[in-house]
């Protein structure tokens, strides 16, 4: 993907939206369709890139690789890797990233919760 200029509207909107509150940032940093399922999955164990790719349905390689480089960027997971060959590369999750795990196994909760409530209205 390519990098948008600082100058960009969309840059300066994040930027601003970003620096607004904590709750902004913090859903900039985790949010989209991948970043807290990639999180999610890794709350167990180190998983390798090929382990992750199998067990989260239709993501792309691109998307994951994307994804894996800004929660590393970003400090919520680690990346180790380790001179073999072939090449390893391992994730987990950072300290900053296990203390998200309280708050998606609530958003889990609420979500299951909310799914069932509204499968009963229907």
């Amino acid at each position: 993907m390519a990098k948008r200029k600082i100058t960009s509207t969309n840059s300066i909107n994040k930027e601003t939206l970003a620096n607004f509150c904590g709750m902004i940032y913090a859903v900039d940093m985790i949010g989209g369709r991948w970043k807290l399922i990639i999180l999610y999955k890794l709350e167990k164990r180190t998983m390798r890139f090929s382990e992750l790719k199998k067990i989260i349905p239709g993501i792309t390689d691109r998307m994951l690789t994307l994804h894996l480089r800004e929660l590393e960027k970003d400090g919520l997971i680690e990346r180790m890797a380790y001179a073999e060959v072939p090449p390893r590369v391992e994730y987990r999750l950072s300290e900053s990233g296990m203390a998200l795990i309280p708050i998606w196994q609530e958003l889990e909760h609420w979500g299951l919760a909310h799914k069932k409530r509204s499968l009963n209205l229907v």
